[in-house]
């Protein structure tokens, strides 16, 4: 009795070789030394004048006193400081915010007036609300 042999499929199973040479590749990856000390090439960089790139903050805080004290930021000023003061950051920051925020007790005068020195100093975008 004869065997038909020229029927089977003669082929050899890739993956386990595969396999280690993924593996090989891995390991020389990770064990070879990542030296970057002496690259041959020097290089000067510019220092940066980090003032320059300062810009004002997106939004400032006006607070209205029931005494009438009036605080920019926690610092206190005057009216016509104020008005200076926010007239000069809107000029360096168009889209400059202002929070105006008064006492319950302060007048109502008191906070448009304020209001509206905020207006004159050019800023357009104005939240109210209370201190607390």
């Amino acid at each position: 009795m004869k065997r038909n042999r020229g029927t089977e499929d003669a082929s050899i199973n890739l993956t386990p070789m595969i396999d280690v040479v993924f593996l090989l590749v891995i390991f020389f990856m990770v064990s070879s030394k990542m030296d970057s000390g002496d690259s041959g090439v020097q290089v000067n960089v510019a220092a940066a004048d980090m003032r320059s790139m300062a810009r004002t903050p997106d939004q400032r805080v006006v607070e209205v006193r029931n005494d009438g004290t009036l605080l920019l930021d926690g610092t206190p000023m005057s009216s016509e400081q104020l008005t200076q003061t926010l007239k000069q950051q809107r000029d360096a920051y168009p889209g400059l915010q202002v929070s105006l925020k008064g006492d319950s007790d302060s007048a109502l005068h008191r906070v448009v007036q304020v209001m509206r020195q905020i207006e004159q100093a050019g800023v357009r975008k104005i939240g109210v609300s209370e201190r607390r």
